[in-house]
């Protein structure tokens, strides 16, 4: 063999190798999901099958690309999904599921619950070594009902990251909510319970709730994110945010966006104030005590 020939073997070698070390590139998926299941008010000895759903519902929504944006692994929304089955029959679960996510606040190592839903009326099927396939084309009382939550979930982050940001996910959670009513399945009738997840997805889709949702960016992004560089004016931006859902809250009948977020918010929200200025603490108190007279308790903490 020549030199020639040597040479050009070896540039061909440094090019492989240097693929082969490149740094991967690839976009993680979106969500880093934990799912426990609560079995304890059914009983049965055939109902050891159960134990795998936790495994895999979680790699239904791990590995799969909910959307089109390239999230970094440090990015992936946290998602803990409590399953709390209540009875059983012939395969048939009644079941409640008690959704919960969160992202990182900016600058910290802390993270901030973003969406914290009760839903207390659910019924699917689930047999032994079933699996399960992504099509939102096709009602399935059990993945759909996954599928519309995860939908929910990247809309009410991206909500929080960009004003009203999560329009196009919440308009895919009501295309399942749409199928699903189509077929009358458990929880999804809006005419039974004004506050279940069809309600929920409805509410945020009307014009009319537009300011909750900018709010949602204001408590967040411009809040939360800035709260460790400059506390005081992070504390302002809140309370803007709160004034805008206590506009929002009097131009609306129904209180369950404002009860949801709440509810997720209500500790954070003593904790932001708390060592404040004492005018600033009162604002707050006055604030929250008049649009979440149901976590009344913990704000008079800030009188």
């Amino acid at each position: 063999m020549n030199i020639s020939s040597i040479i050009k073997n070896l540039n061909a070698l440094l090019v492989i190798l240097g693929l082969l070390f490149l740094p991967f590139t690839g976009a993680a998926q979106e969500i880093n999901a934990d799912v426990n299941i609560d079995r304890s008010q059914i009983s049965g000895t055939s109902l050891g099958y159960i134990d795998n759903l936790p495994q895999q519902l979680e790699a239904y929504i791990n590995d799969h690309d909910w959307t089109n944006d390239n999230f970094n692994e440090n990015e992936r929304i946290n998602v803990s999904l409590q399953i709390n089955l209540l009875a059983v029959q012939d395969y048939n679960f009644e079941a409640q599921i008690i959704v919960r996510s969160q992202r990182p606040i900016y600058n910290t190592p802390r993270e901030t619950v973003t969406l914290l839903f009760n839903d207390e009326d659910w019924g699917f099927e689930y047999r032994p070594n079933q699996t399960f396939l992504h099509d939102e084309l096709q009602f399935n009382p059990l993945t759909s009902l996954i599928d519309f939550y995860v939908y929910l979930i990247i809309g009410y982050d991206a909500d929080t990251f960009e004003p009203l940001g999560g329009s196009d996910y919440y308009q895919q959670a009501q295309n399942i909510a749409s199928l699903a009513q189509s077929s009358s399945a458990v929880g999804w009738s809006r005419s039974n319970n004004r506050r279940n997840r069809a309600q929920l997805i409805t509410n945020l889709l009307q014009a009319n709730h537009e300011p909750f949702r900018m709010a949602l960016y204001e408590y967040h992004r411009q809040g939360l994110d800035h709260f460790l560089e400059d506390p005081p004016e992070a504390r302002q931006q809140i309370l803007s945010a709160l004034e805008k859902l206590q506009q929002a809250q009097r131009q609306t009948s129904s209180s369950l966006l404002f009860d949801t977020f709440f509810n997720a918010k209500y500790r954070e929200l003593t904790s932001i104030f708390e060592d404040a200025e004492p005018q600033v603490r009162l604002d707050a108190y006055n604030l929250l005590s008049n649009i979440d007279q149901s976590h009344l308790s913990e704000y008079e903490k800030l009188q």
